[in-house]
């Protein structure tokens, strides 16, 4: 059986504080997800002094201004800030992760010794990010938000010229909204990835709740990355799309019983339910009473519970057949009657 690996995207609901990334790194730890991811960039080397913000950032951020560049110096992680929260995570023994925006930030996650490299959706088109992605880190994840099935593949391409093994990437079927209308999600989409490009496959989710990614888990999803917040009514641009703790946690569970009730696949009775067969199963039985040496016709037998005689499967089998003792009515008949 193969585990889903749970992401926990804290993103940059810390909003700047260490205090609260340690907040969600215990949530993450609690609810029983594998990995918390943060994001590690530069302000000033991801977005332009021009850069507006998205419609759900103005929505969800209580400022005036409309540039994106002032909301994402406020939510840059320091060195300091990376190295407690790594180190933070030893202690609660989950994985540390953060997504690179810039290539700076890509070679600072790699001297932290982080061997996944997380792609976000907003760089399936960056070539040049693309190409060092591939070359610096083992094990990658793409996310694929706003993208189109050939986007998809000329990023996958990229990688695996880079080097990147392709059983070491896994792609996440992706909707960048926050949050993401349920009608918008499109979740078979994230089969089509698997059956076209030949990859393992995950997604990950933006809608308000917690139904999707666990339908995303039922249909083979590898891996689930869910935004978490310590409250949804928090100031800044994320927390209205993520999740609050208990919910993560209500998540993590559900999909933990997705992966048990998967099982290996081979259709057989259960361990839990073999003793119910004779008690729900019929036999065959004698209407009547019958007298050695009739010949049984399809008219004097039927089938009752419980199934520890003849199956009713085998009918034809019997009529014709000689009765070398008799049977009362309703008796099961057995091999010893014939």
């Amino acid at each position: 059986m193969n585990k889903v690996l749970i992401i926990a995207e804290a993103g940059v609901n810390h909003n700047g504080s260490l205090e609260i990334g340690k907040r969600l790194v215990d949530a993450a730890s609690e609810a029983g997800a594998d990995i918390i991811k943060f994001q590690t960039f530069k302000a000033e080397k991801i977005v332009s002094r021009e850069a507006k913000k998205a419609l759900y950032q103005i929505a969800n951020m209580q400022e005036t201004d409309d540039l994106q560049l002032g909301m994402l110096k406020k939510l840059e992680m320091n060195d300091d800030m990376h190295l407690k929260l790594q180190s933070y995570c030893n202690e609660k023994k989950i994985e540390f992760l953060s997504t690179p925006f810039d290539l700076d930030s890509i070679h600072y996650l790699q001297s932290l010794g982080i061997t996944i490299g997380k792609i976000p959706s907003g760089e399936i088109t960056n070539l040049p990010y693309l190409e060092e992605m591939a070359k610096s880190f083992s094990r990658i994840i793409l996310s694929t938000g706003m993208s189109n099935l050939s986007e998809v593949k000329d990023a996958l391409n990229v990688l695996l010229k880079g080097g990147t093994k392709k059983e070491n990437i896994t792609i996440l079927h992706c909707n960048t909204e926050y949050p993401t209308p349920v009608n918008d999600v499109n979740l078979l989409a994230m089969l089509t990835i698997k059956n076209d490009l030949g990859v393992r496959i995950g997604y990950s989710d933006h809608t308000a709740g917690i139904e999707v990614p666990i339908a995303a888990a039922a249909l083979g999803a590898e891996i689930i990355e869910k935004h978490l917040t310590l409250d949804r009514n928090m100031e800044g641009p994320d927390h209205k799309a993520s999740l609050e703790p208990a919910k993560l946690k209500e998540m993590v569970d559900a999909i933990r019983n997705i992966e048990l009730a998967l099982g290996d696949g081979i259709k057989q009775p259960s361990p839990s339910e073999t003793k119910n067969i004779i008690i729900a199963r019929k036999s065959l039985v004698a209407k009547y009473s019958l007298q050695a040496g009739h010949i049984i016709a399809k008219e004097d037998i039927t089938a009752k519970r419980p199934g520890n005689g003849i199956a009713p499967m085998r009918i034809n089998e019997i009529v014709g057949k000689k009765l070398v003792r008799s049977v009362e009515e309703d008796e099961i008949l057995t091999e010893a009657h014939f």
